[in-house]
């Protein structure tokens, strides 16, 4: 199982429109080939800046094949609809992780 984790910081002004909205964005990514699951995080350690909130998304995929083809496929696309509609106002750093108990 590969995790695929995206880290969020977002002004906090945008927060709830920003929430709604990936909300939707989560539910579309779930749709496509290879994902498992998907679960929203509020990150409380480390604390965000002041007039931030910080989520987490760990997305569940089956394997690094689902994974590039996400990335290749889909990726561009779905991250210029969340800058389009919030523009410089989150930011998004990612990680891939592997589940180290799987064989």
């Amino acid at each position: 199982m590969i995790v695929y984790e995206v880290n969020l910081e977002i002004d906090a002004g945008i927060a709830t429109e920003y929430r709604r909205w990936l909300d939707t964005h989560v539910a579309a990514i779930l749709t496509l080939p290879g994902f498992t699951g998907a679960r929203i995080l509020e990150v409380m350690e480390p604390a965000p800046p002041s007039a931030r909130i910080a989520l987490c998304v760990q997305y569940a995929l089956v394997d690094v094949a689902a994974l590039d083809g996400y990335l290749h496929e889909h990726a561009p696309r779905l991250r210029a609809e969340g800058v389009a509609r919030f523009g410089e106002r989150f930011h998004a750093q990612r990680r891939i992780l592997r589940d180290a108990t799987a064989d």
